[in-house]
């Protein structure tokens, strides 16, 4: 009974930031709005725009509602921390899938609901130990899930530096020496690579912990695949090595 509620509730979950009610959607983003007129308008390149955008990122949903009705229910932090403890908890592997798949539906979009269920996950309900200990799950679905949650989570600027210490080694050490041959495991690979393409891609310090996990020698492998040069592992291994050499202050140690 209770797979099949977590089941349910996964399904009403999809696509939810589209789909929300016009009113629902009127007042969230209406306050998106309202706080980000009052910045400054930010330059084409440089920190300046990425400051204003991380400051867009992390604009919370209206205060949250102690009793939720309806759609409210669904990204309410009640039921986010159901969704960990079931992670942590159950012993059915459809049910961890689930709930892993209903938050990552609820962090999919770029508004301001995605990052302010992102934001309880991460730091209000702790939830990282336990989808890092769905990284090392047997069940190939329940690992792609759960990587794909954490590359929804790292797209938030405020949260990168909790994820990166707390599962980028763990997301190295499951990356394979190579291309793998299954589409889910290539799958995976692609998501744990592009996950790690946004701890990194702004900071020097996640970087150097990349490297000294001694994930560079499987990324390369991974984006010179000849017999499948174009799988999305590949693509998204060769993005990452691409943005990788953009921290300069690293090339004598990528050299080496």
């Amino acid at each position: 009974a209770t797979e099949n509620c977590v089941c349910i509730l996964h399904n009403l979950s999809y696509q939810l930031e589209i789909e929300l009610p016009e009113s629902y959607a009127q007042s969230i983003y209406m306050q998106r709005r309202n706080t980000s007129s009052s910045d400054k308008t930010p330059g084409c390149f440089g920190t300046r725009s990425r400051k204003v955008k991380e400051k867009q990122q992390d604009i919370p949903l209206p205060e949250e509602k102690s009793n939720p009705r309806g759609v409210e229910s669904l990204w309410h932090s009640t039921l986010i921390r159901i969704y960990l403890s079931l992670i942590a908890k159950s012993t059915r592997n459809y049910t961890q899938e689930a709930s892993l798949g209903a938050l990552q539906n609820l962090t999919a979009g770029t508004g301001p609901m995605p990052f302010a269920v992102a934001r309880t996950v991460v730091q209000k309900a702790n939830g990282l130990p336990g989808i890092r200990a769905m990284l090392h799950a047997s069940h190939l679905t329940v690992k792609k899930t759960a990587v794909s949650l954490l590359r929804n989570l790292s797209r938030n600027t405020s949260l990168q530096t909790d994820i990166a210490r707390e599962v980028l080694p763990d997301l190295v050490s499951i990356l394979p020496e190579s291309v793998p041959g299954s589409d889910i495991v290539c799958e995976t690979t692609a998501s744990i690579c592009y996950t790690l393409y946004n701890l990194t891609q702004s900071s020097s310090h996640n970087a150097r912990l990349l490297l000294s996990a001694d994930g560079l020698p499987k990324i390369i492998a991974i984006s010179m695949n000849d017999s499948n040069m174009f799988s999305k592992a590949s693509r998204a291994a060769s993005v990452l090595l691409y943005s990788l050499w953009s921290h300069t202050d690293l090339h004598s140690a990528y050299k080496k």
